[in-house]
């Protein structure tokens, strides 16, 4: 009987041994396959940068041709000093964001300062969605508000005949405002972006501006050719902006996902290792333990 129960404690030491090294293959196993995860993570996110950096490139030389035509058109708002007519108390605010993310902060920063705005007024203000980001962030509790939107932005580089669709909809639209805002980013450098707005006038509002006068042959069919002329520079002014925000945002945002992937990759290298070491380490001492005991 005691010989019979005394050959259980090799058995027994043997399982445990057998669970160890299981155990240490498959913390091995695991981290060989975050290791390998990571590692496609950061060659996925290099390869968004360097598309993102082509495109930033063309997107800032484009900006430097189109911002005359958006300072210009907004010169005429500023000399004849519209402003909202106090008996048309609607506004329309229009975010211009795009479809696609992994780009930091700049569609929330758009949809932050809408939001704002109709937490102070949500009954008289109404939105233009450009883009879906806008829209998903808005519809949860701003759903009613939301007018108009359209999507497939950011895929291409925004053209005038996007902006000028884009305002013949909204002049269209059934909502009548007063006056309105295009809420957009505009690009300062590489890492830095400003959320700001243009001011947009219904034509009454420009009708009643007391320093109309000073221009010379204007009548209604002049002011609103080129009220829906104005609205479509500014909104394809606005489109520029933000995407060149967008894409300098996007490849600083990936440049930074990748140094975060790379530092990943030599930890998980490191602990892979010393892992793997201490396997050996530990199979070893059981090898010479057992030598031993014969």
């Amino acid at each position: 009987m005691l010989g019979r129960f005394g050959s259980l404690a090799p058995l027994v030491t043997q399982n445990v041994q057998l669970q160890q090294q299981q155990r240490g293959m498959a913390t091995l196993k695991s981290i060989q396959i975050r290791l390998k995860s990571v590692k496609n993570i950061q060659k996925i996110t290099q390869s968004m940068k360097m598309v993102s950096a082509a495109k930033y490139s063309r997107a800032e030389r484009e900006l430097k041709q189109i911002r005359p035509i958006g300072n210009g058109a907004s010169q005429f708002y500023e000399k004849a000093e519209i402003a909202a007519p106090q008996d048309q108390p609607q506004k329309l605010f229009i975010a211009i964001t795009s479809d696609r993310g992994l780009c930091g902060a700049v569609h929330t920063s758009v949809v932050r300062l809408i939001r704002n705005e109709l937490k102070n007024d949500e009954q008289n203000l109404k939105v233009v969605c450009v883009g879906d980001k806008s829209r998903l962030i808005l519809q949860r509790m701003y759903g009613k508000n939301i007018i108009l939107s359209c999507n497939e932005i950011g895929r291409l580089p925004p053209t005038f005949s996007d902006a000028s669709k884009l305002a013949d909809s909204i002049l269209k639209s059934e909502h009548t405002f007063g006056s309105g805002q295009i809420v957009y980013n505009r690009f300062k450098s590489v890492v830095s972006y400003n959320t700001q707005t243009l001011p947009v006038f219904s034509l009454s509002a420009i009708k009643t501006s007391a320093k109309l006068p000073v221009y010379d042959s204007l009548d209604d069919e002049v002011i609103q050719s080129y009220l829906e002329f104005s609205l479509a520079s500014l909104l394809f002014y606005a489109m520029k902006e933000g995407a060149c925000s967008e894409q300098s945002s996007r490849m600083t945002a990936m440049d930074n996902a990748s140094k975060n992937a790379g530092e990943m990759i030599e930890k998980l290298t490191l602990t892979f290792n010393r892992t793997r070491q201490a396997v050996i380490t530990r199979e070893l001492i059981e090898i010479i333990s057992g030598a031993s005991a014969l």
